[in-house]
């Protein structure tokens, strides 16, 4: 009895220590009320976490500005273009979560009254929204108590336990930990709290762990080595794929086309390439027969399971028909709206540097 005592304690003094700083020193962020100044806007909680996603808060902000100014709720997102969303989130990667957000937004219109639902389980049956990201609605916008684990928590929960088990395998022991020091009352300040500690002094390398306020409760600064926590497996070297992308030309304008709705930055607008993909190199073949002529600089670029490098092959289009392929002439000075992948944009950029406009 008196070890369960102790536990619940330790809860509870880890919770509110977390609180009374997030209390004090919460980051500003255009998603969040700050605490005591009501609750936040559902929709603004959805589309942040599905935009955070395995990318950086900084990249994401002005992501969200653009979106909340054009397609204020879940309604006017529903409304919208695809092409027009697809386009806005160009540069911000991993391109599903775009089409997973307009499958969403639609499917909360439709099925729920233009209403996000409050609960995990409910909130799990809808499109792009996996178990994190279900949790963390719940908690923020919901104050629904939920255990809400984001690579920040995972770090911070990693060394406030010393789980010394290697990743991803640590991940049923880190929830349960997680879980046992997630309160009841304020549930989705705690969620955030534990994200802004892991954010800046719970930090990869070099944790400011002097300043923690769990620092006397934290397993590895006890043993003096928080660095070592989480503990990864061995990094394998991604593969190299290659492959060719295509400028085709005709005065000011560019052929661009419209990439399958399912794989790879689908339905995005793109340059013609030659198939390159995770598991295999591009075959080499031009879209069409053509005077193509290649450019001695190629393009580099990384993806999250392979490197690409890729050479760019460039023609001249001088028919009265469009080329044999389906697409769209756009004006090469409004390259920046047609939304293109970043890869595609650093092709662009190459071509029209070389003067092949």
């Amino acid at each position: 009895m008196t070890v369960v005592q102790h536990s619940v304690q330790k809860t509870g003094d880890i919770a509110a220590l977390l609180l009374d700083r997030y209390d004090r020193h919460a980051r500003d962020l255009p998603w969040r009320k700050r605490p005591g100044h009501g609750a936040p806007d559902p929709y603004h909680v959805w589309l942040s976490e599905i935009m955070l996603q395995q990318t950086t808060v900084a990249a994401v902000i002005p992501y969200f500005h653009i979106f909340t100014q054009r397609w204020p709720d879940f309604t006017a997102l529903a409304a919208c273009d695809d092409a027009d969303v697809m386009a806005a989130w160009a540069g911000l990667g991993y391109y599903a979560r775009a089409r997973n957000l307009l499958r969403c937004a639609r499917a909360v219109v439709q099925d729920h009254g233009g209403m996000l639902p409050d609960q995990e389980k409910a909130l799990l049956s809808l499109p792009g929204i996996g178990p994190y990201t279900a949790a963390a609605i719940a908690a923020i916008a919901f104050d629904r108590r939920a255990v809400v684990v984001d690579a920040n928590i995972e770090r911070v929960a990693s060394r406030l336990f010393a789980i010394a088990t290697p990743l991803p395998r640590a991940k049923p022991d880190i929830y349960q930990r997680v879980d046992t020091i997630t309160p009841a009352q304020r549930p989705g300040d705690f969620a955030q709290a534990m994200m802004d500690l892991g954010a800046g002094i719970c930090s990869v390398k070099a944790p400011s762990c002097p300043i923690c306020p769990l620092q006397h409760h934290c397993m590895a600064w006890q043993a003096g080595n928080p660095e070592a926590y989480p503990v990864k497996p061995a990094k394998k070297a991604k593969p190299v794929r290659t492959g060719t992308i295509y400028w085709v030309r005709k005065g000011g304008r560019v052929w661009l086309v419209r990439r399958p709705d399912t794989g790879m930055l689908g339905a995005m607008r793109a340059l013609p390439d030659d198939g390159w993909n995770a598991r295999e190199n591009g075959h080499g073949l031009p879209p069409f027969d053509a005077s193509w002529t290649f450019l001695p600089k190629s393009v580099s670029h990384i993806f999250t399971h392979f490197a690409l490098e890729i050479t760019i092959a460039v023609t001249a289009w001088g028919e009265k028909a469009d080329p044999p392929l389906e697409g769209e002439w756009w004006d090469v000075n409004s390259l920046d709206k047609a939304g293109l992948p970043t890869l595609f944009s650093k092709a662009a950029k190459e071509a029209f540097a070389l003067g092949e406009t």
